[in-house]
């Protein structure tokens, strides 16, 4: 093609071709590193292929008239003799201006010496400048063809032998060190995870990694170093043995007589109480507490030790099961002097947006969860020295952000009911409190769930095995179910029927569990307790097995409901439409009040197979509900319900409440209906609908 050359007085003149343009330094790599010389001269494993992006002028590149280039590559480097070697070689083809071109190195380079290269772009009239020319650089690699050797493993906390060492919330720090001066990572992992990759300061250098265990039992760490190539070595392993968590290093349990006027230490200082204090409280239901202290919310509703519990610069939890007769004002429930302030406090906040529990130290505060009057929490505090940030757990989950903290510089007196402020004591707590810990080391979340665990109470079991009368017992003799018209007990066949034997045995289906299930016929069968089962204003789990009689039911059907007086507390029911079991729980008890729907995606039985397990859990202590279907649930099927409402209606079995009468009535079969008084975990509700306890087996 003919281009146009500008003078300096701007006249165009004609040339045949502009030479390409010279490579950019930018636009070179060796292996696929950047381009680079003296001490940030790359490293590479093996023989690299270089690589060069090459530019042609866009006067010589108009789509009618496109000029290729190809790359001339050069590489030169001084052999044990000290006699030069120079390798050079041109692309096979030509390729479109911008184009990446490559070469190969060959296999048989010199290891552990540094090769530099250049490379020119020739478009078959004319060549660049080499890379390296005028402000250029020549690019530069060493090969390696050793692998770093293993590295050593050690830590001080956990030594690598048969010992069981502390333990549980308390961290290791596992030094580690290849005998090779050119590693620059390594990559470790534990048992169960973490697993990562850290950096060394310099070439060679060992580096820590510090780790928090979280189980007891034994575990491993393996570690292989890397090599500024990316050579990687074998793996090296480290075992250590690990102990359960501490026990708190200070415990009022607040159990003791009424009339005491101190509160006696499990493990501590015992703690002098004012007399605003009253031992001998209500304690949370379905745990191992049996008594609490109430507090009076004036200047005399405190404990305190005198003394400090614990050492805020070093890692600490906090914890207490709590109950709050209001949450109209600031009120702390654990905190520990400082200079004129609380070294760090655990409590409730009365925020412009609502009441939140809050954990504060040095200055920070995290805070979330929603505190209501009269119902029991537990909270737990927890400063990580490690990392150097507060957490806070309410009912064994972490609520709000982590935060960093830096602890205040003195520990004062540790107090129960109050925190220190400039000009004295304030923030009284009023309401109830229980079982206050202090360790002194991080609770590991399994461990805050299991300080918050309150074990569910089973309230009804029904096989639905038989009925006499029409009335179906409860396993244990509690309240029965009463059928109603439409609903029958069938039973299967006797396990000695074998009609192939006994020509005059009628084979009959297996029941849905066990011997028995009750069946509905959809118009107007149904089951009814003789009242409400559990209490929907608190946490409560409900299991049941159902089979649908339709592959394709023609309306809605519910399984199990319990009444308010103008709606339903809670139904789960089968949408055809949607092909979903859905769990529908209205926010009050209002015909029309807005609803929480959860749902999980099931096409109907038709009257085969053994149905499916549902589950039911609302935990009012995180304010969640979910629906599980065969013991799993999802994202689709769990939300939020912040406040439950009490139910005054009978358990139902098979209809729902619709308008001033019932309806929905279920067409299929059920059985095992449980229902327990608190939310089981996840792992529990697998145990449910198979003839047992999840508890007892």
């Amino acid at each position: 093609m003919v281009a146009l050359l500008a003078t300096a007085a701007g006249t165009a003149h004609a040339v045949d071709n502009l030479p390409p343009n010279q490579p950019l330094v930018r636009d070179l790599q060796s292996g696929g590193k950047p381009c680079a010389t003296g001490d940030a001269t790359p490293y590479v494993s093996q023989s690299p292929r270089l690589s060069a992006v090459l530019y042609d002028p866009e006067e010589d590149n108009q789509p009618a008239e496109a000029s290729p280039v190809k790359g001339e590559f050069e590489a030169w480097w001084t052999d044990a003799a000290g006699v030069e070697q120079r390798r050079a070689y041109t692309t096979t083809y030509a390729l479109n201006s911008g184009s990446t071109q490559y070469w190969s190195m060959p296999s048989g380079i010199p290891a552990n010496t540094v090769i530099s290269w250049h490379v020119r772009a020739n478009d078959t009239k004319a060549t660049s400048p080499w890379s390296d020319e005028g402000d250029g650089s020549v690019c530069s690699f060493v090969y390696d063809d050793t692998s770093p050797e293993k590295p050593a493993i050690s830590s001080p906390e956990y030594p690598g032998d048969e010992l069981w060492t502390d333990g549980v919330g308390v961290y290791g720090h596992f030094t580690v060190d290849s005998p090779s001066d050119d590693v620059v990572s390594y990559q470790y992992e534990f048992i169960g995870g973490p697993f990562g990759t850290v950096s060394a300061e310099r070439p060679g250098a060992a580096v820590t990694v510090p780790y928090l265990p979280l189980t007891s039992g034994f575990q491993q760490m393996s570690v292989q170093a890397v090599d500024r190539s990316g050579r990687i070595s074998g793996p090296s392993y480290y075992g250590f043995r690990v102990k359960s968590g501490r026990a708190p290093v200070a415990r009022w349990k607040l159990d003791d007589p009424a009339g005491s006027g101190s509160a006696s230490a499990e493990t501590g200082t015992s703690a002098r109480a004012g007399s605003g204090v009253t031992f001998g409280g209500p304690a949370p239901s379905r745990t191992t507490e049996t008594a609490t202290a109430n507090l009076d919310g004036s200047d005399q509703g405190f404990l305190t030790t005198d003394t400090a519990a614990t050492d805020t610069g070093k890692s600490f939890a906090v914890s207490a099961w709590v109950r709050p007769a209001g949450t109209d004002r600031d009120m702390t429930v654990a905190s520990q002097d400082a200079d004129g302030a609380p070294g760090f406090g655990l409590g409730l906040r009365a925020e412009d947006s609502g009441p939140v529990w809050s954990f504060a130290i040095g200055g920070a505060q995290v805070s979330g969860g929603a505190p209501e009057t009269g119902e029991w929490a537990q909270l737990l505090g927890l400063y990580d020295a490690e990392t150097g940030r507060a957490r806070l757990y309410v009912n064994g989950h972490e609520v709000g952000t982590a935060v960093e903290a830096t602890p205040a510089g003195t520990d004062g007196a540790f107090q129960i009911g109050r925190a220190r402020t400039a000009s004295g004591y304030g923030e009284p707590w009023h309401g109830d409190i229980g079982d206050v810990q202090v360790h002194d080391r991080v609770v590991v979340p399994g461990e805050a769930t299991e300080l918050a665990w309150r074990k569910p109470k089973l309230l009804g079991h029904w096989s639905l095995e038989n009925a006499v009368d029409g009335v179906s017992p409860e396993q244990s003799d509690g309240a029965p179910l009463r059928l109603g018209t439409g609903a029958s007990i069938y039973r299967s066949s006797d396990d000695s029927c074998i009609p192939e034997i006994d020509p005059d045995c009628a084979y009959v289906p297996p029941a849905l569990v066990g011997d028995g299930h009750l069946s509905l016929d959809g118009e107007t069968g149904y089951a009814a307790a003789d009242g409400p089962v559990v209490d929907t204003g608190d946490s409560f789990t409900l299991g049941v097995v159902v089979r649908l009689a339709d592959s394709e039911p023609a309306r809605p059907m519910t399984v199990l409901s319990q009444a308010g007086e103008h709606t339903d507390a809670f139904k789960v029911r089968y949408d055809p439409s949607t092909y979903r079991w859905q769990l529908v729980m209205p926010e009050r008890d209002e015909a029309g009040a807005p609803e929480k729907v959860v749902s999980q995606i099931e096409g109907a039985d038709g009257g085969e197979g053994q149905g499916h397990r549902l589950a039911v859990v609302y935990d009012d202590g995180t304010d969640t509900i979910k629906l599980y279907l065969d013991g799993y649930t999802n994202a689709e099927a769990t939300t939020s319900l912040p406040d439950g409402w009490h139910s005054g209606g009978a358990l139902q079995i098979g209809r729902a409440k619709v308008g001033d009468g019932w309806g929905e009535y279920l067409h299929g079969d059920v059985d095992e209906v449980q229902a327990y008084a608190g939310a089981l975990r996840d792992s529990d509700v697998l145990g449910l609908g198979w003839g047992t306890d999840p508890y007892l087996g």
